[in-house]
């Protein structure tokens, strides 16, 4: 990033390498802060009329009048109200109504702390450890700095000292610091090089974000043509995050409006170490927010077999303002990827869970969105206590199966993180995330926390399949039996391949629909390829014992969407313990 400061969307991104203010003054004299006057100006006078037109009366523009309140912020920050009054008569419209100017600064301070904002660091090497304690320090004396200036003006007007002090974040909401590295660039692709690379990430949780959508919709198509070839990415606008998607080296690169999705990256999948990406190719690149002159929403991917690369794109504009198209995109781009590599995606949730009793066992539950699969997950967590020792989470949305060398099907993660419903969350387990959680829209219909959930050595582990489950959400269990076990091999790839779930309200999809495998994430696309891996993981897993059904969570059975699930992991822990 080239430039000392930018506002937009909502977005304040500074930049501590081309200038750093470690005092009171130079933030108030900084570009920046101009910047953000500017922009609360046309904020109140647009929402706050009354205090807008008192304060307007007595100057000839608001470029005057957001001068002379920056120049009283400066006295107020050294002199007293009454001193600051003889210095000159125009401060005096600041002092007529000393209540009013305290509502101007607490809007200021409130708008100022409603955007999201972010610090970077562009070291022109890797850096070491002491650059990223040193950022770090920086951020916090930022954030003091912010905090003091506030406290001290305020404080000048009253007369007096606050009595209770709330210790809110002012500073940044979030860090990143980049560095440049020379990476494997195929000569098509020589418009990428030049951004530099995410290495590290800081951010103040619970982290709030608010997006222009809150629902995904449609699948990604493979395009027939190279989106990003020759392109050219501006040092000013874009971003790159070396990610480990699953065992894929893969390249995101986002435009700065879209800056909460890429920094929201790190709390879903690993961040590459250097050593992982210098001097390499990646698996995969995908280019997020590219502004090609289309309103309309493209969003697909292109295979570059003569570098070996998938490539993934969706341009600039609204529709895209929802992370699930960061995340399901990165998805289906590793899943297509996988399945070259005969390795057979699986959209659902695997867990490995250590009873009381001394069993162990390994669950798969598959199904597409809304069948249950996070809900089981949250079952299993707050039956903890009774029947479980230890509970690891392999993957909660996305992972694939490998068949070893020794015959046997093991099942690797793919995400370190979790981008869940907060509804579908026991509302303990919620709140015990704040500390750790990044929300989008978390009043909404639909709202979303992303949370880590295990380490990356965790997820690559692999691990023996012992159940693998069908989440049936729209099926009531006759008997109250939850969960029933197939005895014919072509019946069960059946109901997998038919992937029936009854749509509820994270994608746009309504009533009861069908997804090939539950997967429209890489099967859709590839059906051919995926159908022959289907067949033959699932003979494979028949004949190693493994145990395949289906477990009706009854997630859009009216009045049972708590208890299901939580009654069939009961049901799927006595069968465990037999």
């Amino acid at each position: 990033m080239l430039q000392e400061f930018t506002l937009s969307e909502g977005k304040a991104i500074i930049n501590f390498t081309l200038k750093y203010c470690d005092t009171r003054q130079k933030i108030l004299n900084s570009y920046g802060f101009h910047r953000v006057m500017e922009t609360f100006i046309r904020k109140l006078k647009k929402e706050q009329v009354i205090i807008y037109d008192y304060y307007m009366k007595e100057f000839e523009s608001e470029e005057e009048f957001k001068r002379t309140l920056i120049e009283a912020f400066k006295l107020l920050t050294v002199c007293n109200s009454d001193e600051v009054q003889t210095v000159h008569n125009k401060y005096a419209i600041f002092f007529n109504d000393k209540d009013l100017f305290i509502e101007l600064i607490e809007l200021l301070y409130s708008f100022w702390r409603s955007l999201e904002r972010y610090t970077i660091v562009h070291n022109s090497t890797v850096g070491q450890g002491l650059q990223s304690v040193r950022f770090m320090q920086a951020n916090e004396l930022f954030n003091e700095l912010v905090l003091s200036i506030y406290r001290r003006i305020e404080e000048t007007i009253m007369g007096y000292q606050h009595r209770v002090y709330r210790q809110l974040n002012a500073g940044a909401n979030a860090a990143l610091t980049l560095s440049n590295v020379s990476w494997n660039c195929p000569v098509e692709y020589n418009g990428l090089s030049q951004i530099p690379f995410i290495t590290g990430v800081m951010f103040q949780p619970p982290f709030m974000s608010y997006t222009k959508r809150n629902t995904r919709d449609g699948i990604f198509q493979e395009h027939q043509q190279n989106p990003i070839k020759n392109i050219q990415l501006s040092e000013d606008d874009w971003f790159l995050f070396p990610a480990k998607v699953g065992n894929m080296l893969t390249f995101v690169y986002f435009h700065k409006d879209f800056m909460v999705h890429g920094f929201s990256l790190s709390n879903l999948f690993e961040l590459a170490k250097e050593s992982e990406y210098i001097g390499k190719k990646p698996d995969i690149i995908y280019v997020f927010g590219y502004p090609d002159g289309q309103e309309e929403k493209r969003t697909f991917y292109y295979k570059d077999t003569q570098n070996n690369i998938l490539i993934g794109y969706a341009n600039h504009c609204d529709d895209i303002d929802y992370f699930g198209y960061m995340k399901k995109m990165l998805l289906t781009l590793h899943n297509v990827k996988q399945m070259e590599f005969n390795r057979l995606p699986i959209h659902g949730a695997m867990v490995n869970i250590l009873l009381k009793n001394g069993k162990e066992s390994n669950i798969i539950i598959m199904g597409d969105s809304g069948a249950g699969k996070s809900e089981s997950l949250e079952a299993f967590r707050t039956l903890n206590e009774k029947y479980i020792r230890h509970m690891r989470v392999i993957f909660d949305d996305m992972g694939y199966l490998k068949k070893e060398e020794d015959g046997t099907i093991k099942g690797y993660g793919t995400e370190i993180g979790a981008f869940v419903r907060i509804d579908d969350l026991d509302p303990a387990y919620a709140f015990q995330q704040l500390e750790r959680g990044i929300y989008s829209n978390p009043d909404k219909v639909n709202a979303r926390i992303t949370i880590p959930a295990a380490t990356y050595d965790i997820i690559m582990r692999g691990y023996k399949v012992d159940y693998f489950l069908y989440a049936n959400n729209y099926t009531d269990a006759e008997d109250n039996k939850q969960i029933e076990f197939f005895d014919d091999l072509e019946e069960a790839i059946k109901v997998f391949e038919a992937g029936a779930r009854k749509a509820k309200g994270t994608t746009t999809e309504k009533g009861l629909v069908t997804s090939y495998f539950a997967n429209p994430f890489g099967p859709v696309q590839e059906p051919e390829l995926a159908g022959r891996l289907i067949r033959e993981y699932f003979t494979d897993m028949h004949k190693n014992g493994v145990k395949i059904g289906e477990i009706y969570t009854l997630l859009a059975i009216d009045g049972k969407a708590k208890e299901g699930p939580r009654e069939a992991a009961e049901e799927l822990f006595k069968l465990i313990n037999e």
